[in-house]
Order: C-alpha cells, then sequence, then structure tokens
C-alpha cells in the first residue's frame, strides 16, 4: 500500500497546490496561524507532528476533539471541517512516512485508554492513516475500546480494493472526523 500512498499523496500534493495555497491565506485571515502542528502517536507508539489546517482559535486546548469546545471553531474553520479540507496538509504526513492514506486515525499522547486498547490489539504495528473503516462507520474517539477493535478489525482485512473503496467514501463525504461537542 506504500507504493499507493506516495503516488496519490504526490500527485494531491500537485494538483492542489493552488488549492493549499488558497486556504493557507484564508486561513491566515481567520486565525493568523493557519497551520497546526500537533504531537500524534504513530506506528509503533512513536510520536510524530501531525500537520493540519487549523480550525480552531489560537490558544485553544489540545485536547481529543470530542472534548473541544465547539465554540472555538471559527467560522471558516466549520466550512474546512464540513469539506475535511483541513486534512490537506496530512498529505505531507503520507508522503514523508509518518501516516497513510487508510489505517487508524491516530490519537493524542494524553489518550491513554484509546493507546492501551489499540496496543492490545496490535494496531500500532501498522501507520496511522487520514482515513478507514471507522470513519466510514462514523465511530470517533469518544468510544475508544469499539474505535480500536474497529481499527483492528480494518487492519486484519484490509486489501488493495478496500484500501481504494475507503478513500472513494471518504471523499464522497462518507467518512466523517471526530465529532464536536455541542
Amino acid at each position: 500500500m506504500r507504493f499507493f500512498d506516495i503516488t496519490l499523496a504526490s500527485i494531491g500534493l500537485f494538483i492542489g497546490a493552488p488549492v493549499f495555497l488558497l486556504i493557507y491565506i484564508a486561513s491566515y485571515l481567520d486565525t493568523g496561524s493557519p497551520l497546526l502542528r500537533q504531537k500524534r502517536v504513530g506506528k509503533m507508539q512513536r510520536p510524530f507532528i501531525l500537520v493540519k489546517f487549523r480550525t480552531m482559535r489560537l490558544g485553544t486546548a489540545s485536547v481529543a476533539t470530542h472534548l473541544a469546545d465547539a465554540s472555538a471553531i471559527t467560522p471558516f474553520g466549520r466550512i474546512l471541517r464540513r469539506t475535511k479540507l483541513d486534512e490537506l496538509p496530512q498529505l505531507w504526513n503520507v508522503l514523508v512516512g509518518d501516516m497513510s492514506l487508510v489505517g487508524p486515525r491516530p490519537c493524542l499522547p494524553t489518550q491513554k485508554t484509546l493507546i492501551n486498547a489499540r496496543d492490545a490489539l496490535g494496531v500500532y504495528q501498522a501507520r496511522p492513516g487520514i482515513t478507514g473503516l471507522a470513519q466510514i462507520r462514523h465511530i470517533d474517539m469518544s468510544t475508544p475500546e469499539l474505535l480500536a477493535s474497529t481499527d483492528a478489525q480494518m487492519l486484519k482485512t484490509l486489501t488493495i480494493r478496500q484500501y481504494f473503496m475507503y478513500i472513494v467514501k471518504t471523499l464522497s463525504g462518507e467518512g466523517r472526523g471526530d465529532k464536536v461537542k455541542d
């Protein structure tokens, strides 16, 4: 799958460059700091820095999305989240090998329950991903045991066909990220 990750991420970064630039400028005007760099747990539990477009005001606590306050999301950030465009910079994480296009969503180092559940099921043998089975099924990090078992199920049965199916379903709006509490 790494071949597809590198190929698709390269194409996405190249073709998406004008969109990245426009979002970068709009995000800069929205928050003053367009990119969010956040430590996440990667393959073999090694930390890496995930890059996304910022959707929340500066100074918002670095917590799991389902624990974040919805009022912290900027108006432009809502658009980015709804369209999943906030995830585009993660193509860089895919290209450099920190992530895959398809895999378990990377969590924060503070999400110990999820880390332990994933570790027990061998989920950390794989690179984290931008999308996967849990996103298609709308399972977020607020249910760590269910998320970990869904991630493990996906990794055990992942085929090239499913890899592309998860990507297509996500791009068509079926995959969701973690929901911010209202």
